[in-house]
């Protein structure tokens, strides 16, 4: 029992180490020099040490080639890469029919939603024709799918002029009424 206890650290200077320290810190990831490994973006860190510190360079460089031959590939899986979303993927279009759907939906006992699909075979953004129609029609308004917009109120009469109107390449012909649809 009593070989299993270590001695404690000795308090105040230490043998073998110079004082004040000197800390060197990366201007690329603001850490220490020992740390920049462990930054998602090391490959920047690197050019940066080697264009500014290469002496510093050459000790951290031998360290980590030591043990880069064998595992290379699998370290960058390994790594966690931070940010925010990147790239944003677009989302494929279905080369469907281009048909704008009018329907309404009931709400409640005596109040009702219009919908509107379909405007995005037209390449329209759907939060600007939400805004629009919230606008126009001094209601609510919003994208509540992937190609679906819901305003509130019966207004599927008034949006065959408003919808050829502003967006001249939807012709009266390409718009179709559904009627009264549960949703």
């Amino acid at each position: 029992m009593a070989s299993d206890v270590q001695a404690p650290l000795p308090i105040g200077p230490q043998p073998k180490v110079n004082y004040p320290m000197n800390v060197v810190y990366c201007g690329e990831c603001t850490m220490p020099t020992e740390y920049c490994e462990y930054f998602p973006n090391y490959e920047k860190c690197k050019v940066w040490l080697e264009k500014n510190m290469p002496d510093m360079f050459a000790k951290l460089g031998v360290a980590s080639e030591e043990g880069a031959g064998e595992g290379d590939t699998d370290e960058k899986k390994k790594r966690q890469t931070r940010g925010g979303k990147g790239q944003v993927k677009t989302k494929k279009k279905a080369m469907g029919p281009q048909k704008v759907c009018l329907s309404t939906a009931p709400r409640g006992k005596k109040k009702s939603v219009t919908v509107i699909t379909g405007l995005r075979t037209f390449d329209i953004d759907l939060k600007v024709a939400a805004k629009f129609f919230g606008q126009r029609f001094a209601c609510g308004s919003s994208v509540t799918g992937d190609d679906e917009i819901v305003i509130q109120g019966d207004v599927k009469d008034d949006l065959w002029d408003v919808i050829t109107e502003k967006w001249p390449e939807i012709d009266d012909d390409l718009i179709e009424d559904l009627g009264h649809q549960k949703r």
